[in-house]
């Protein structure tokens, strides 16, 4: 812990970054096994880590409306797409040595333990990873609500948002060259300015419980790493 800033995190990754869709793969063996390493790699460190996993590599529910189908039943879709995701995970860090819990939202007891939160506080003090499938087990919430629910739940430090954007910019850095990227910034900015961090409601669970958030890129070296150990990447609101 002598070069962490933070003791106990939520680290939200998005089931994209977990795919290779020029390859078609919805899980890239690369990607998860380098994933996997930064996440282990920090875990030794003495970080608590809480892990919330998207599932729109495989399906998210609002692609659902496209095919005809009902949005809470493509949501019910997507929420079991995260638990593919967190499964994978949790395969992948085991047999890097780490000791791992997946809790679901939704009971399927033969897969994953159900959310408890103070059985996830005990296995993060025990130092095992935990990772959050299922969403919050409800249709119309996003897996940014969930991470901002389960940060507030367990009293984590910070809530680390993976994205594949090394931050928060006033417009599209993809589409625009002269985007200016912030590299600090409070709630009320945020909302003046109408920027996108997170979707309204995971934002204001955030604001209302002053829980922070820093967005980095995580196809860059050792980012998690650098997040949790205060360096200056990507951006921070508070």
């Amino acid at each position: 812990m002598a070069n962490a800033k933070y003791k106990r995190i939520i680290l939200k990754i998005s089931g994209e970054i977990l795919g290779n869709r020029s390859a078609g793969e919805p899980i890239f063996a690369k990607s998860l096994e380098r994933i996997c390493e930064e996440i282990k790699a920090v875990s030794d460190m003495g970080v608590e880590v809480g892990l919330v996993v998207g599932g729109g590599n495989i399906f998210r529910g609002l692609q659902g409306a496209d095919k005809g189908i009902d949005r809470t039943t493509g949501d019910s879709m997507g929420m079991l797409a995260t638990v593919i995701n967190g499964l994978a995970l949790m395969d992948r860090l085991e047999k890097m040595g780490a000791v791992v819990r997946v809790q679901s939202a939704i009971p399927m007891d033969k897969l994953a333990e159900p959310y408890i939160q103070r059985r996830a506080i005990r296995h993060l003090e025990r130092e095992r990873i935990v990772i959050f499938v299922s969403g919050t087990g409800n249709p119309y919430f996003s897996t940014d609500t969930t991470a901002a629910l389960r940060a507030s739940e367990i009293s984590a430090d910070i809530i680390l948002k993976a994205t594949k954007v090394d931050g928060i910019y006033d417009k599209d850095p993809h589409k625009y060259e002269d985007a200016k990227k912030f590299s600090e910034l409070t709630y009320m900015e945020c909302l003046e300015k109408r920027l996108s961090v997170m979707d309204s409601t995971a934002f204001s669970l955030c604001m209302d419980n002053r829980m922070p958030i820093l967005v980095f890129d995580l196809q860059q070296d050792q980012s998690i790493r650098k997040a949790v150990c205060g360096e200056s990447i990507g951006t921070i609101v508070r």
